[in-house]
């Protein structure tokens, strides 16, 4: 919701009101969303969506992308990975979530091909190309930090970089990006993604200034994505 507080002001000016509704679960805002008692909610990201269209047979649909707690792949034996060494060593998190989007990190920044390239649940078995023969290795979340000095590189999440006082913006080699599937998103109902207000709403996430507010805020654990 600060982002929301933040950006109440410019909304004002435009001569509309923004009506902040909190909610303590991850069910109720796009129920409301979808039974148009909300014309908008800003919590979750795509997968997460997608899987509640599924089970709750929800019409939703994603009206701007905006921010992202972003996975980065670490090392401290290279700054860049066009460094990377044939048969390098690399430690993803051994849970299904977090090992697939890791995977996909390593995906996107060319190391690796996936037999399903949007699979979030893919494993190392789902790699079918690693023309660097990468030695992927699936240890738990909490370790990767400390791996960093035995593995060439390693693919940790946010808050994990950030207890060991990595910044995601400054220390990571490769960070995920709006092409992520994880970045934040707000969502509508069909008939309220086509309203001005909501537009104007977007447009107004989407400033320079709330990129400042957002990287200033949050010191790298939370990064714009526009």
């Amino acid at each position: 919701a600060e982002i929301l507080e933040f950006i109440k002001p410019t909304l004002k000016a435009q001569g509309l009101d923004l009506t902040i509704v909190e909610f303590n679960d991850y069910v109720q805002p796009n129920l409301a969303t979808d039974e148009k008692e909300l014309d908008l909610n800003f919590f979750q990201h795509r997968p997460y969506l997608e899987n509640f269209i599924k089970d709750h047979g929800v019409n939703l649909v994603e009206v701007g992308a905006i921010h992202i707690e972003p996975m980065g792949v670490y090392s401290s034996k290279i700054k860049d990975l066009k460094d990377l060494k044939e048969g390098a060593s690399v430690a993803i998190p051994n849970d299904p979530t977090n090992g697939g989007r890791a995977l996909l990190l390593l995906q996107s920044a060319g190391l690796i091909s996936l037999e399903d390239p949007k699979s979030i649940t893919a494993t190392p078995l789902d790699v079918v190309k690693n023309p660097k023969k990468l030695d992927i290795k699936e240890l738990e979340a909490p370790q990767l930090p400390r791996s960093l000095d035995e593995v060439d590189i390693a693919v940790i999440n946010t808050n994990y970089a950030i207890q060991a006082k990595l910044n995601p913006l400054k220390d990571a080699i490769y960070i995920e990006g709006s092409d992520s599937p994880y970045v934040n998103i707000v969502v509508g109902n069909p008939e309220s993604a086509k309203k001005a207000d909501v537009k104007k709403v977007v447009d107004a996430l989407k400033t320079p200034e709330v990129k400042k507010f957002i990287e200033e805020k949050y010191n790298g654990a939370v990064v714009p994505a526009f």
